[in-house]
């Protein structure tokens, strides 16, 4: 079943119109449970403080893309019942968009201030929002996975939800050599520059800062409603060549488990993937 909404309406009618909630499209897939015991094609198990995937085609010795995700904001739950519990057990993107195959999956967390726990609402500890030791942890586990894993360090995509769409540039791109990581972004639900937020530099000066380290690389930046069109409309005239591709998921919920359901959304994001990593079809 597809989504009832054309994924190319324009804002007016995304405003105007009762989008359909997620539950309506009944799922296609299930995020496997997390496994005990080491990592193995087909398991998703803990990884320190991430969460691995290794796809069902996963085999030693090849090298695969990977989709490194970072999750929303925690404590968030909408009108519409949807939740984000912050930790990256409860993220969906890179499963819904790699179907479990194809694909090393990696869920990375935010760490606070001393880098020994998890932090459940944007990063570091307030008023500093310090960034640096999920940085750290952030390119260590990238490489990490990349050598012991065989992900292939030239196709890693870096995608979020919400606290991580922003993310996708405010901490990868933060600086040069977390820059150079990624082949490619998908950013969901929100993005870095367009609203300011609690934690320093969160301004559109030091975003567009941050954006001139996405050189030609591409971006697909989508979200519930006309979200995607509130970026497109601050973001297109700052970039007018760049790769960037602007989507609608044609629901109203703020929830990363779209991508578990069909939809021309979803069919748009695998195929953007696909080019971006150089994959067939999931």
């Amino acid at each position: 079943m597809k989504a009832l909404i054309p994924f190319l309406l324009l804002p007016a009618l995304l405003v105007a119109a009762e989008l359909p909630d997620i539950r309506t499209v009944p799922p296609d897939l299930e995020v496997p449970a997390l496994s005990d015991g080491p990592p193995a094609a087909g398991k998703r198990v803990r990884l320190g403080l991430s969460i691995l995937y290794l796809p069902t085609d996963w085999n030693a010795g090849t090298q695969m893309p990977v989709i490194v995700e970072l999750a929303g904001n925690g404590g968030f739950t909408s009108k519409f019942g949807d939740v984000s519990t912050g930790l990256p057990e409860g993220s969906n993107l890179g499963y819904g968009l790699s179907a479990g195959h194809g694909f090393i999956w990696l869920c990375v967390p935010y760490l606070n201030e001393k880098g020994d726990e998890i932090a459940i609402k944007w990063w570091g500890n307030p008023p500093t929002y310090d960034p640096q030791p999920t940085l750290k942890y952030l390119r260590e586990t990238v490489k990490s996975v990349c050598r012991d894993y065989g992900g292939d360090e030239s196709k890693v995509v870096l995608c979020g939800f919400s606290r991580g769409a922003i993310a996708c540039n405010y901490l990868g791109l933060y600086d040069d050599e977390t820059a150079k990581l990624w082949c490619g972004f998908l950013a969901y639900s929100h993005y870095d520059g367009v609203k300011t937020w609690p934690y320093p530099n969160s301004d559109r000066e030091s975003a567009l800062a941050r954006m001139k380290r996405l050189s030609n690389r591409p971006q697909f930046i989508c979200g519930e409603g006309a979200n995607a069109q509130g970026t497109k409309e601050y973001l297109r005239p700052l970039l007018p060549q760049a790769d960037l591709t602007f989507l609608t998921t044609g629901f109203r919920n703020h929830n990363d488990a779209w991508t578990l359901r069909p939809s021309d959304a979803r069919e748009k994001a695998r195929e953007w993937l696909r080019r971006v990593a150089g994959t067939g079809a999931p």
